[in-house]
């Protein structure tokens, strides 16, 4: 089965059993190592792998190809993206009309950021630039943009680069909606047995909570250049309770943040019905 997940602790940490024949029945895995912004865009063209990772936010234009599992992903509680900036201050009122780099432009963390800058920023930003992730703060740091929006191990490592936290995304969104954050999906093509794959990937799943030695060579090996404290932080941050089994509280904080960005025509209008069919 060709599947596409990041190079991540937490993606590597979960799909290491699966990945290494250790899952009873499950399939021989071909993995693709691919930023999200990279599956984003094949899923929107239905030219990816069978299997995915993407942004929730980049479901409303694959869900008539691609069906969501509800497992192997990446939701939580005190997990969502970080505004950067060199100094920290002014509040939100400071990124009018500034340059802010963000991850993708369909990522999760753009999608909460839009919905965030509309109540917060007077004007909105001015300009967005869209680079990988690991490129963000270094360009803040250096002042080649005014602020960065973050995700993943960039939680940890951001006072390493001199930086500042504006603004807690996932903190808003709690505080706003008392939902989780939705970030990260696995989808499957609709032709194939969703119920199976999900299985193997729950099972997946179990196993490295079971066996948390037996993935490490795998995650350090695609860390880059992580420490093994950082790694097992943003493992345990973005890998709990919703990686198993998105559950209604899931579903529902998956629903209320695409519903909302549907409504203020942020993402194509679709059936919400989708996210569970």
């Amino acid at each position: 089965m060709n599947i596409a997940y990041s190079p991540c602790p937490n993606d590597t940490f979960v799909f290491h059993a699966l990945a290494h024949g250790l899952v009873p029945g499950g399939p021989e895995l071909n993995v693709t190592y691919a930023d999200i912004d990279i599956t984003n865009n094949w899923a929107a063209r239905a030219e990816g792998p069978e299997v995915m990772k993407i942004s929730y936010a980049a479901l409303p234009w694959v869900l008539n190809d691609y069906r969501l599992l509800p497992c192997g992903g990446a939701l939580g509680r005190g997990c969502g993206p970080l505004v950067l900036t060199k100094d920290g201050e002014g509040g939100a009122a400071s990124l009018s009309g500034k340059r802010v780099a963000v991850p993708s432009e369909r990522s999760t963390a753009y999608l909460l950021f839009r919905l965030w800058a509309a109540r917060q920023v007077p004007g909105g930003v001015g300009e967005i630039v869209v680079m990988p992730f690991h490129e963000i703060m270094p360009a803040v740091r250096d002042g080649l943009i005014d602020a960065g929006l973050v995700i993943h191990e960039a939680r940890f490592t951001y006072p390493s680069y001199g930086l500042s936290k504006l603004a807690d995304l996932g903190s808003w969104w709690e505080a706003d909606t008392g939902l989780p954050i939705p970030l990260g999906a696995i989808i499957a093509k609709r032709s194939l047995d969703a119920e199976a794959i999900a299985g193997w990937i729950r099972s997946s799943v179990e196993y490295a909570w079971a066996h948390p030695d037996s993935s490490r060579s795998y995650v350090m090996d695609h860390a880059q250049e992580l420490s093994e404290d950082v790694a097992q932080s943003h493992i345990d941050l973005y890998v709990n309770e919703f990686t198993a089994n998105l559950g209604d509280d899931g579903y529902a904080a998956v629903e209320a943040l695409l519903g909302r960005a549907a409504a203020e025509g942020l993402v194509p209008d679709f059936d919400l019905s989708l996210l569970r069919k």
